[in-house]
C-alpha cells in the first residue's frame, strides 16, 4: 500500500475521536470498491505477443529418488542428504523447513 509521506498526519486527539462505527463503515466502503474478477477469465484473455505455443510439447525426464536423497515431510520436496536437518520418529525434515 502506498503511503503519502507529505500528507498531514492526525494528531493524538483526532485518532482517539474516531469511533469504531466510523472505522467499520470506512472499511466496508473500501472493500465494496474492490472489483471481484475471475482469475481464469483474466488469464484466458492474456496472451504473450508473438508466442503461439499450441504445437509445442514439454518433455521432461523424471528420475526416481536417488540413494543420497530424501523427501522432506514438511515441503514434500526431494532434497540431497546434505540438507537433512533432523529425522525425528522416522520423519525427515530439510534445513529450510527446520530453520
Amino acid at each position: 500500500m502506498a503511503t503519502d509521506y507529505d500528507a498531514p498526519r492526525k494528531q493524538d486527539d483526532e485518532i482517539k475521536s474516531d469511533s469504531i462505527e466510523q472505522l467499520k463503515a470506512s472499511r466496508s466502503q473500501a472493500q465494496a470498491s474492490k472489483i471481484d474478477e475471475d482469475e481464469t477469465a483474466v488469464a484466458e484473455g492474456f496472451e504473450l505477443p508473438g508466442a503461439d505455443l499450441s504445437n509445442e510439447e514439454l518433455s521432461v525426464r523424471v528420475l526416481p529418488k536417488q540413494n543420497d536423497e530424501f523427501t522432506c515431510m514438511e515441503c514434500f520436496l526431494v532434497r540431497h542428504r546434505s540438507q537433512l536437518a533432523s529425522e525425528e520418529g522416522g520423519v525427515p525434515i530439510c534445513t529450510d523447513c527446520a530453520g
